[in-house]
């Protein structure tokens, strides 16, 4: 088996620019992302417009000269903690790498960040039927969001502009 290594993401660098790209269109691809690519216009603005939104952090996990896995968070803050947060929005890991610890290990990289940049915490959405991201996420010390049981778990929502 290879060393994985992750590193933070450059946006404005060729090689991890191609390492971003090929990751999403991988995730675009899989049933979990949508099961269809990136459109040409995505493909063309994304890094730009990563490098330009402020808090915007991807990490890549590289095997040699391969780049096999991506996360992608942003910061954004607690009013209750009067703190930065930080959100998980992509997690992404090459089919044919998976069940190797790579996402474990792109996890710990992002809870490095995060604390780095005085984050009072992580938070990320995962759709119920990825079984096997939920199971890694309540492995990494996740949990269901709740201010008092008796008012039942956050539910993710979303609303198309």
């Amino acid at each position: 088996m290879l060393t994985t290594l992750c590193r933070r993401a450059d946006y404005r660098n060729d090689i991890d620019r191609l390492a971003v790209l090929s990751l999403m269109d991988c995730y675009a691809n899989d049933p979990m992302g949508g099961a269809e690519p990136l459109s040409a216009d995505v493909r063309e603005r994304l890094c730009d417009a990563l490098a330009e939104h402020p808090g915007a952090l991807s990490i890549i996990a590289w095997q040699g000269d391969r780049a096999v896995g991506l996360i992608n968070t942003f910061l954004g803050f607690s009013t209750f903690k009067a703190r930065p947060l930080m959100n998980i929005h992509d997690v992404i890991v090459r089919p044919e790498n998976r069940r190797q610890g790579i996402a474990a290990l792109m996890l710990d990289a992002v809870v490095s960040e995060a604390r780095q940049q005085g984050c009072c915490k992580l938070t990320l959405e995962v759709l119920e039927g990825n079984r096997a991201a939920r199971q890694r996420y309540l492995d990494s010390g996740f949990v269901d969001y709740q201010l008092k049981p008796e008012f039942g778990v956050a539910r993710f929502m979303e609303k198309a502009l």
